[in-house]
């Protein structure tokens, strides 16, 4: 058996849109999947790619992803990643296909003199805590996601400043 992480290719943001419903639906988000595979190949692969993807292969089959952007902390000065989404099929969990992906992201960072790797997970889903805890990661509770969109968004765009 062989694992394999890789950078997606062009060409395969209908792979990379399948991965993201796969996860939409188990998050019981999938009303929330808008984006279309124009929309994703244009982020991964456009004139100026802004997103980049992970692809974990586990015998040469596609079975999991993680989608990134790079951020910035003010406070450190320098750059970091921030993890939109990771996702492994249910058939191929418990291989370390996670961690393999959580493991090339961070590598990415120490690389390049980042200096953070940083995700949301939705407060109902023990397992991916429990798993996160036990890498190392530490739960923001004195932190709270803030999110603006659709009409609340076009309102606020609209606002005088």
């Amino acid at each position: 058996m062989s694992l394999a992480i890789r950078r997606a290719q062009a060409g395969e943001a209908g792979l990379v849109l399948s991965f993201i419903r796969e996860l939409a639906e188990y998050e019981k988000l999938s009303h929330e999947v808008e984006a279309t595979e124009a929309d994703i190949a244009d982020a991964l692969f456009g004139e100026r790619p802004q997103l980049y993807c992970a692809i974990a292969e586990w015998n040469g089959e596609p079975v999991g992803f993680a989608v990134w952007f790079a951020n910035f902390s003010t406070f450190s000065g320098r750059h970091g990643i921030y993890l939109e989404d990771l996702y492994v099929r249910p058939s191929h969990r418990g291989r370390g296909l996670g961690k393999a992906l959580l493991v090339h992201l961070a590598r990415e960072c120490v690389e390049n003199g980042w200096s953070r790797l940083q995700w949301a997970v939705l407060d109902w889903n023990a397992p991916s805590i429990a798993f996160y805890k036990s890498l190392g990661a530490v739960m923001m509770d004195d932190w709270t996601l803030c999110r603006v969109t659709g009409p609340a968004l076009r309102r606020l765009a609209g606002s005088a400043p």
